[in-house]
C-alpha cells in the first residue's frame, strides 16, 4: 500500500506559478514511477506529466510542454510539479499518482495508486 498526499494547490493570476508536493508513505518510494493527472469540471481525467523510478525520464502532455516541469526526491518520497505560466485551461483538480513499473506512462490504468487531488485555479 502506498499512500500519497497532494499539497500545494491554491488560486493564482493567469502567468504565475505554483509548485505541487506529492508525499509518498508505505512501501518503497524510489521503486515506483509517478505521474501528476488533471481533472477539470465536466471533462475527463487526463495526463499531465510523469517521471520514471530513477527520475532519469520524463514525459509531458503536449499542452504543459515547457511550462511545467516534474521532478522526483526519492530520498524525501516526494515528487514534485513545478508549474509557471499558468493558464486559466489548467485549472483543474490535480492528482498524483504511483506506478509500480520501471519506466512511465501516460495511461492513468496502469496507476496502481492516487492522492487525493488538490484544486488549482488560474484566474484570468
Amino acid at each position: 500500500q502506498v499512500l500519497l498526499v497532494e499539497s500545494g494547490g491554491g488560486l493564482v493570476q493567469a502567468g504565475g506559478s505554483l509548485r505541487l508536493s506529492c508525499a509518498a508513505s508505505g512501501r518503497t518510494f524510489s521503486r515506483y514511477a509517478m505521474g501528476w493527472f488533471r481533472q477539470a469540471p465536466g471533462k475527463e481525467r487526463e495526463f499531465v506529466a510523469a517521471i520514471s523510478r530513477s527520475g532519469g525520464t520524463t514525459g509531458y502532455a503536449d499542452s504543459v510542454k515547457g511550462r511545467f516541469t516534474i521532478s522526483k526526491d526519492n530520498a524525501k518520497n516526494t515528487v514534485y510539479l513545478q508549474m509557471n505560466n499558468l493558464k486559466p485551461e489548467d485549472t483543474a483538480i490535480y492528482y498524483c499518482a504511483a506506478d509500480p513499473a520501471f519506466g512511465y506512462s501516460q495511461n492513468a490504468r496502469e496507476y496502481d495508486y492516487w492522492g487525493q487531488g488538490t484544486q488549482v485555479t488560474v484566474s484570468s
